[in-house]
This record gives C-alpha cells, structure tokens and sequence, in this order.
C-alpha cells in the first residue's frame, strides 16, 4: 500500500505544486499584519523539484521561441530616470567625494551610506553600480596561432534580424538556423560512448576541454560576428555526448551558409594561459597555510609559494599556453523556418535536458559506462577549474584569493563533481539583444495573460510595504509540511478550474467576486 506522505508529493507534483516550498514571514509595514506564506523553491532540476524545474524550463521555451524569428530589431531604449533615481544619484555623488576627502576614522561609516543608497538606487531599477574600479586586464599577444587557418573581419553592424528571401513564385521568409558543434575525438568510442581502447582515451585533454568548453562557445560566437559583419544572437544549450564529451545546441537568429560556419569553427580556439600542470610539485608533503603571513607554505622549508599573479608573470611570450581547446570537424546546420513543425521539434530539444544535471542526460546503463565515467573523474580531480581552485596547490601555487583549509583533490568547483563531468558553466547560453526581455518579463508576460483571461487586473504590490524573513521550522505558527502542500493544491484545483471557466465559457458575479480575491 502507498504511503500517504508519498501520494500527497506525488499529487503535488500533477498539480505543479512546489514540494519543497520556502515559508516566509511577510509583514505589512502599513498595518502590522504578518503572515506567513510559502514562495517556490527555484529549483532548476527535475531530481530536486519537479514542478519548479517544469516552470523554469516552459519559461526557456517561450524565451527561445519569442526571440528565433524576429522580424523587426528588438527596442532596447532605456526609459528615462526619474527624479527619485536624480536625488539618489546626487546623494550617491555627494556620499563619494566624502568618503574620498574623509580620514581613517570617518571611512566605515562613509562606505556604509555608499552601500545604503547604492542598494536604494538598485531597488529603483537602476542597473549597474557606480564607482566600482575595475580590475587591471592581463594583456596576452593577439597573434593568431600557426596551426589555425586566418579568419577575415568585418565591421559588425547592429542589425540582429535575419535577412529575407524571395522565392520564384515571390513568397518571402526569414528562415534561422539550428547549429550543432561537437568538440574534437579523443579516442575511438563504441556506440553506447565508452572507449574502445580505455588506455590509449586521451582522459586528459577531454577533461580540460570540459572545463574551458564556455570559453571556447564565446570565442565562437565572437568570430562568427566578426566574420559575417552582424550581431548574431543565439539561444544555445549545452549537454553531453555518450561520450561524455559536452557538446553545444544553437539556435540562431538569421542564417548563415555551411561553407561559412565551417571557416569559422575551423579558426576558433581558446588559448588556456594559466602555469603550467604537467608535472606535480607537491603530492606527499603537501603545503600548509601560514596565519602570519596570510599564505600557503612550504611545509619542509617554509617558503611562501608564488602568488597566482607571480605565477603568471613568470609565463614568458614566447612560452606555449597550458592548453588548447577546439571543436571537432564535424557540425550540423538546419535551415528553420518560423510556426513549422521542425521550429516547434527543435524548440522542444533544446530545452529537453535543461532541468535535469549533466551526469542525468544519459544515465550509465552498464559497467564499461560506469567506469567511462569514473575515469573521466578522475582525471578531473587534481585538474584546476579556475585560478581559485585548490588544486593549483599542488603545483607549487598559491590559488588567487587564498583562505585556510584548501586541500589539493578536494576543490567545490561545479567542473569537479560527478554530477557536472567537468561543465562548470551554465546550460542556457542566450545573448543579451535575443528576445529583448528578461526571464523576469516573460515571467510577468505569462501572469498578465493568465490575468487577461480571467478578467482580472494584476495588483501590483507598493514598493517599500512589505518586509520579508525566513521561518524556523520550530515556529509555533509554522504548519506541517502536509497541511501546507494540501491546501497549495487545493488552491490550485480552484484556480485550474476558475481558468478553465474562464476560457470555456461565460463568468458569473459569483466566479468573478471569487476570482478577484483569489488574484488579491
């Protein structure tokens, strides 16, 4: 016999009901009332929070689906201040040149009224912060690589639409494209993506093209707009191979020929400038943190090891970078056109694997998968992910931004877990002019339509009311978990049914009383 508790999560989860929801205490400034409410976990995986996790990803398909074929420029005209962000920013000009003219003992309060009105400024929908000082850049040569084929520039114009085509009989389209890249083999695999030759895998190379693979999709994505002289927009997913090896679904907005993509993809690298990893400095006695010094130590002589910018400055310009990343030969590019069947199919494919983890996209049915896995970890684990990883330390390198308790094969970056296979970046890649609105606006974009069917006008909470803070699971107030995930589907049973009303049929007094205080 079912459990109960296991039935209601079940329940929930048809009604797209959250099961892990957050209670928060939310209090009216104006009258004093609190209560307390339940807001949705977030979460972004399937395995953690199914419906949350379905939410986010119908949120990525309209985004894909409203910014692929556009046909006119996405406006991207700020709206004009207000006075309240002109007093701020006064204010903020004001608080600066204090802070800079004040002395020692007058600096922490000063820097505390900067950081006040810099949040106020930001509760206006002001984007940006004011006098941040920027870090120095580190300079590398721009000399293209011999091994790498020339690739022609042009001047990018602004123009993010892609061009129409007339065919004989004079219909017009604007079709766009759906790009795959893979990267380069390192080995020859079988079909289910083991290793024919485990030994002779090159585990290496496809652990450090994991970990550089988001630099190398910008490094693309530059070229490509270089070469065809526009601002290419794309919407992009990345997910792995059988073979574990990450692999990179684009939708672009627009099209671009085959022969094109090919001089393109032939002529992009990422050049990985970090010191070098080849052999171990530090295996047995590893280096230990000093508290004098604030630094990682020699533990036989004491020695403070080289910072990470000593390290790079030791990299000389005639000196080979640490790594190469590339794509493979092999790419697929489809002509899509827009309200097509293959436009809805691709759409769907791109946000297939975007709610579940790296290592959940395809699932190790056998042991020679199992192990395929397991030696691509562990090829990953003394491998640095970032210049702040752990692991730098066993190289003979202090990491940047060094603390206490850093240990070499034990580093928390995303590329070092299992569940990630060496992908530490994000899943979804959209460029910025890709639909011009943020996830936030297509999320308010679908309330008003939910909203417009009803007949309802959306509240808009006043700024500034309410104030918000977490709930101990030992308040007194706080409901069982059960009682709050049933009246969550209770409440979405209602609102399911008032919807359907509304789209299905005529609204009576009744409904519409009903409906107005439930949108309250």
């Amino acid at each position: 016999m079912p459990l109960a508790r296991k039935v209601l999560e079940e329940s929930a989860i048809k009604h797209g009901v959250c099961i892990r929801p957050v209670p928060l205490r939310r209090v009216d400034l104006a009258t004093g009332e609190e209560q307390i409410i339940d807001i949705p976990c977030g979460a972004t995986l399937s395995s953690v929070c199914p419906p949350c996790a379905e939410a986010k990803r119908q949120l990525r398909i309209d985004q894909c689906r409203t910014g692929w074929h556009l046909e006119q420029e996405p406006d991207f005209t700020p709206d004009p201040a207000t006075d309240e962000q002109h007093l701020l920013v006064q204010l903020r000009s004001q608080a600066q040149k204090s802070l800079d003219d004040s002395d020692d003992s007058e600096v922490a309060e000063w820097e505390e009224t900067v950081s006040e009105i810099n949040t106020e400024l930001a509760a206006t929908g002001v984007r940006g912060r004011l006098g941040v000082e920027k870090a120095a850049r580190r300079v590398r040569s721009t000399r293209r690589r011999q091994d790498a084929s020339e690739l022609p520039r042009r001047p990018v114009s602004t123009r993010t639409v892609g061009k129409v085509y007339e065919s004989a009989s004079g219909k017009k389209f604007r079709p766009s494209m759906f790009l795959t890249l893979t990267l380069d083999s390192y080995g020859r695999v079988t079909k289910d993506g083991t290793p024919v030759q485990p030994a002779a895998y090159d585990y290496q190379r496809a652990a450090r093209d994991a970990i550089h693979f988001a630099k190398l999709v910008d490094r693309f994505v530059q070229n490509l707009r270089r070469f065809v002289g526009f601002d290419v927009q794309y919407f992009a997913a990345v997910e792995p191979q059988r073979r574990l090896a990450p692999h990179l679904h684009m939708a672009i907005r627009g099209t671009i020929s085959r022969a094109e993509l090919r001089e393109v993809i032939a002529a992009t690298y990422h050049q990985v400038w970090w010191p070098p990893t080849d052999e171990p400095v530090y295996v047995d006695q590893l280096p230990e943190w000093h508290d004098g010094t604030g630094a990682y130590v020699d533990a036989t002589t004491g020695e403070i090891l080289p910072t990470w910018d000593q390290a790079l400055d030791e990299i000389g310009p005639d000196d080979e970078p640490s790594h190469v990343a590339r794509f493979g030969r092999q790419f697929d590019a489809q002509g899509v056109l827009a309200g097509t069947k293959d436009a809805n199919r691709t759409i769907g494919y791109l946000a297939k694997y975007v709610t579940k983890s790296v290592d959940e996209c395809h699932e190790a049915a056998t042991d020679d998968q199992r192990d395929h896995v397991s030696r691509l970890v562990e090829a990953l684990r003394y491998e640095p992910c970032s210049p702040t990883c752990a692991n730098w330390l066993r190289y003979g390198v202090q990491p940047k931004n060094p603390r206490p308790g850093l240990h070499p094969g034990a580093c928390r970056g995303k590329a070092h877990k299992p569940t990630h296979l060496g992908y530490g970046g994000r899943r979804v890649l959209v460029s910025r002019k890709w639909s011009g609105k943020t996830l936030t606006d297509h999320k308010t974009d679908r309330k008003n339509w939910v909203t417009e069917i009803l007949g309802v006008e959306p509240q808009m909470p006043t700024p500034g009311r309410f104030s918000f803070e977490y709930v101990s699971r030992d308040d007194a107030k706080l409901k069982p978990l059960t009682v709050r995930l049933m009246h969550r589907i209770a409440d979405r049973v209602t609102w399911r049914a008032q919807l359907d009303a509304a789209r299905n049929g005529p609204r009576s007094p009744a409904d519409l009383s009903a409906t107005a205080g439930r949108s309250s």
